[in-house]
């Protein structure tokens, strides 16, 4: 039975996407089968995994309106065991069709229920905010993984995200949706900014807040261009090293056996 893990955050640019993509790819890696489905009308974890998002014949947005299965949208990466369901803009237009539905909250979670067998986790990216799209994701998953960058008011806007999960247990749309975990991102450890930021998110969340700290860096922000997770692009680096920590301890608090990776350098992939 797959594991459902929405990454949500209404702010945009706290790294949402790049956690998606990321996390997923090196906990494929270490042998777990996973699914990522892009619930953003930007498509961003589409393309950052080399989908072209203009030529898709096929895409989350025709299997919420029912025009096509969730498998005949999902696709086969470059890494092996991660598989996508991805978007693009035509998304956008979702959540206008969607308003009639009956149960209009919990299309995903139905669509997808022929895919819990199918992997062990489904990793759904949001869009940045709190509309319909997004209440869906939560309808659909176990638990919430927030990403809050450190750069920020990082716990600005949050209690909003706090109060839409708490109305989507109150309301038995998912009674059982409980928060993942809390990952710090954009993190300077040289900055007194940062470092208070930081604190005030381990004040709010405790226990919950992620041990990694994903640092700014500009191989995570080059690697998208090139559709290719960090892992592949530049193994080295201290984004890699960061994402792969994170799935090390990702993986160890859901209680998971996994096989660590021996060798980083080995990961890259040449560029055309």
């Amino acid at each position: 039975m797959a594991k459902i893990i929405a990454i949500a955050n209404q702010k945009g640019g706290v790294g949402k996407t790049t956690t998606t993509i990321n996390l997923a790819s090196f906990v494929a890696y270490m042998g777990k089968r996973v699914l990522v489905i892009d619930l953003d009308p930007q498509g961003n974890s589409s393309s950052g995994l080399g989908i072209d998002k203009h030529k898709l014949e096929f895409s989350i947005y025709g299997v919420l309106l029912g025009d096509c299965t969730a498998r005949q949208a999902t696709i086969e990466t470059r890494v092996p065991n991660l598989f996508i369901m991805p978007a693009n803009n035509h998304l956008s237009g979702a959540e206008i069709e969607l308003t009639s539905s009956v149960d209009r909250e919990s299309v995903l979670k139905k669509v997808l229920e022929p895919l819990h067998d199918k992997y062990d986790y489904i990793f759904i990216d949001c869009a940045p905010s709190l509309a319909l799209l997004t209440v869906n994701a939560l309808t659909a998953a176990n638990s919430v993984l927030i990403t809050i960058a450190c750069e920020f008011f990082a716990l600005e806007g949050l209690s909003r995200l706090m109060n839409t999960i708490k109305s989507i247990k109150n309301l038995d749309l998912n009674k059982e949706l409980d928060v993942e975990g809390v990952v710090m991102t954009l993190f300077d450890g040289r900055s007194s900014v940062t470092q208070m930021r930081a604190e005030e998110v381990s004040k709010f969340f405790g226990k919950r807040v992620f041990q990694t700290k994903i640092p700014r860096n500009i191989k995570l922000s080059e690697a998208p261009s090139y559709g290719l997770p960090i892992m592949q692009f530049d193994p080295k680096s201290t984004g890699a090293l960061a994402y792969y920590q994170l799935a090390l301890e990702f993986l160890t608090r859901n209680k998971e056996k996994f096989t660590p990776i021996e060798n980083m350098s080995k990961l890259k992939v040449k560029l055309d």
